[in-house]
């Protein structure tokens, strides 16, 4: 009777391990997707700005890179992350009433709709009706790094989540990070536009 009781403790714990290191793999496949993804995006939109020879054969090549990327790699992640997390929640009942993990919940779902809304920009870029900009795009792409940092902070912290000065420390670096990129991927496309028409010129 000891020892059915033991192995029946045991199992849960096992379970618990298996489900949490899947879950970590599957988030981390599936985050590394969706930010390549969006970055193939502009890249697409871009490529309508290079010489009208060569446009088909981008688009043709974006094109596939984006369905193998999102269909390949980043819904499979989500999907494994998304089967692990249920298993984690099956295992420990008790974290669905807790408010930590209902502000998770609520991030994840954010994170869902963003991933939806990729397949729907894609399904535009195909169509050759995007009407997104490369700016726009990269301000987009900026967005799961935010959901990221926040559903870290809440599994870390959970009900003790933190609200001093390193907290807005973090926010304010996680800001300047994105707005660099930003500053950066626009000083670049202005030097190759004065680049370019020095040499029409």
């Amino acid at each position: 009777m000891e020892r059915s009781t033991a192995v029946s403790m045991e199992l849960p714990a096992e379970a618990y391990l298996w489900f949490k290191a899947f879950h970590i793999i599957g988030v981390v496949v599936w985050f590394a997707g969706l930010f390549y993804l969006v970055r193939l995006f502009i890249y697409h939109v871009e490529a309508e700005e290079q010489p009208e020879a060569v446009r088909p054969l981008l688009r043709q090549q974006y094109g596939l890179m984006e369905r193998r990327l999102a269909n390949i790699i980043t819904t499979p992640g989500m999907a494994v992350a998304v089967t692990m997390a249920i298993g984690l929640l099956v295992v420990n009942p008790g974290w669905l009433r807790e408010g930590w993990m209902h502000a998770k919940l609520g991030f994840v779902a954010l994170l869902l709709a963003y991933h939806a809304f990729c397949y729907r920009l894609m399904g535009q870029l195909h169509a050759n009706s995007c009407q997104w900009s490369g700016r726009q795009l990269r301000a987009l792409n900026e967005a799961p790094t935010l959901l990221l940092v926040v559903v870290v902070m809440l599994v870390v912290f959970k009900n003790d989540f933190p609200s001093g000065a390193t907290t807005w420390l973090s926010a304010g670096l996680v800001i300047a990070m994105a707005a660099s990129i930003q500053l950066y991927a626009r000083k670049r496309r202005l030097r190759a536009e004065r680049e370019a028409g020095s040499h029409a010129g």
